[in-house]
């Protein structure tokens, strides 16, 4: 089956649908939220900065936070020091992650200018941090990179190759330019390319906001997993979707009722956890999780409004209670695993 199983030496990936590390989105509790959602086969932590880690920042410990139920889980890691790279692996390594990661791809200009995919403009220094690393911890090692810094410096498949010779033991590969950014479309020739150009596992990532996506981008260029970012916080529905289209060739919409389950059980456990900035992150998601819902808008702007987490789910609960013509409160106490019953019963299928 399609992206059936992905392994990355003691590390099984299964289903090999990768979640991808976003900054301000893939924190402990959205990582166990898309877990409990199934389908999601590895979940990565937001990036974290090796100088944070070895000043023990208390945001860097805060994004390494994790739970048993999140693994196999693995840790993304940013810098351009290889000794502080190498140190701060191993910190990762003793607070038992199953894998660490290096981030090449942000383009954002604050990372670049210590990393990040400002590293592909400098494969010596590159090739000395994946060494490095390599030499400093026993878990897998992986690193997810850009096709280059623009249209004139594509690196991706020497940085690839560069990688596999140092002991990276899978690339995940975005094939947009750092001066792209996320404009224009990815460029799944590059990851192909990738693919045929080393023997370790190549993750493709870009452009998947489908299952019919994810299989073009496999029949494209037979990548051995594929990787979710920016679909993921608008539709945490996808790679449960995409499990089911690969077994069988259709998977479901999900309906109103699994849009308010959705909202409702996620913002449960932002309060429950009292996790810091909850409201914040509530306003947050509220602009991706509404897409799809009837009369969406409107329930953004009761959530944007709003000044307590209490109030968020008391407008939550009133609005769907509107949308649903009826004057009961619904209020949906049971965890996000059990969006997979309602989520079948009554959503719309999809060939």
């Amino acid at each position: 089956m399609v992206f059936d199983e992905l392994r990355i030496r003691n590390a099984s990936i299964r289903p090999a649908h990768i979640l991808a590390p976003m900054a301000g989105i893939t924190d402990t509790v959205f990582r166990r939220f898309i877990k409990q959602l199934r389908g999601c086969g590895l979940i990565m932590t937001e990036f974290v900065s090796s100088e944070g880690m070895i000043r023990q920042n208390l945001k860097s410990q805060r994004f390494l936070y994790y739970k048993d139920e999140e693994r196999p889980i693995s840790a993304q890691i940013f810098g351009a020091d290889p000794d502080h790279l190498s140190e701060a692996a191993r910190m990762i390594e003793d607070l038992g992650f199953d894998l660490i990661d290096l981030n090449l791809g942000c383009p954002a200009k604050k990372v670049v200018k210590c990393g990040g995919s400002g590293l592909l403009r400098d494969l010596p220094l590159l090739g000395r941090i994946f060494s490095r690393i390599r030499s400093s911890v026993r878990i897998p090692f992986t690193a997810k990179i850009r096709s280059g810094w623009s249209d004139d410096e594509i690196v991706a498949v020497p940085v690839a190759r560069m990688a596999e010779e140092c002991g990276v033991e899978a690339v995940a590969v975005h094939p947009r330019t750092r001066m792209q950014g996320y404009s224009g479309a990815a460029n799944w020739e590059i990851i192909q390319q990738v693919k045929e150009s080393v023997r370790i596992p190549v993750i493709g990532n870009g452009d998947v906001t489908t299952p019919q996506a994810a299989s073009a981008l496999w029949e494209r260029t037979h990548c051995d997993a594929v990787m979710i970012g920016r679909a993921a916080p608008a539709n945490p529905w996808i790679f449960r979707q995409m499990m089911d289209y690969f077994a069988t060739g259709t998977f479901t919409e999900p309906s109103d009722a699994d849009r308010y389950q959705l909202i409702r059980s996620y913002y449960a456990m932002l309060v429950e956890e009292s996790q810091p900035g909850a409201i914040g992150k509530m306003k947050q998601f509220a602009s991706w999780f509404t897409h799809g819902v009837r009369n969406g808008t409107d329930l953004r702007r009761r959530v944007q409004s709003a000044q307590t987490t209490g109030e968020v789910l008391d407008r939550v609960d009133q609005f769907f209670a509107a949308l649903f013509n009826t004057d009961e409160q619904f209020h949906i106490a049971d965890p996000p695993s059990s969006h997979n019953e309602s989520f079948h019963n009554r959503g719309c299928l999809v060939h």
